[in-house]
């Protein structure tokens, strides 16, 4: 039997279960200003890129959610558009390396060096994909 969860407990575990920055104004003004003393991390390129990739990745999605699953016909029209989504995640993807002081070709690279130790062969394989040894991210 399908237990009911009680929907205002649910909100109030989510409440306590957030972080501090993700929910307080205050809280994450610090943590960015504390990131921004300690670190040499960019955060604001870092939340413009995350924030921007993912948005546009959903609108790329949103074209092809309708085109396979909805019926929208596949055409030149529509091909444009993917690609004009593709170019603003491009946009947003620089934002990344800037940020991360890294460029198209090394990201690339290492890429290339994660999935050739993954796959040996050169070739997919389902049990390396769901079986990942340690360090492999």
């Amino acid at each position: 039997m399908t237990q009911v969860i009680d929907t205002n407990k649910y909100i109030e575990f989510v409440r306590q279960t957030t972080s501090p920055a993700s929910s307080d104004l205050a809280q994450l003004l610090a943590r960015i200003t504390e990131l921004e003393a300690t670190t040499d991390a960019d955060v604001p390129r870092l939340l413009t890129a995350a924030l921007g990739m993912s948005a546009e990745a959903g609108e790329f999605t949103e074209v092809v959610k309708k085109i396979v699953l909805q019926g929208k016909p596949y055409t030149e029209e529509n091909a444009f558009h993917l690609k004009r989504e593709l170019g603003d995640i491009c946009w947003y993807l620089s934002q990344a390396f800037m940020s991360l002081d890294t460029n198209f070709e090394e990201i690339l690279q290492m890429n290339y060096e994660k999935l050739s130790a993954r796959y040996p062969e050169g070739t997919f394989d389902v049990y390396r994909s769901e079986n990942r040894v340690d360090g492999d991210l």
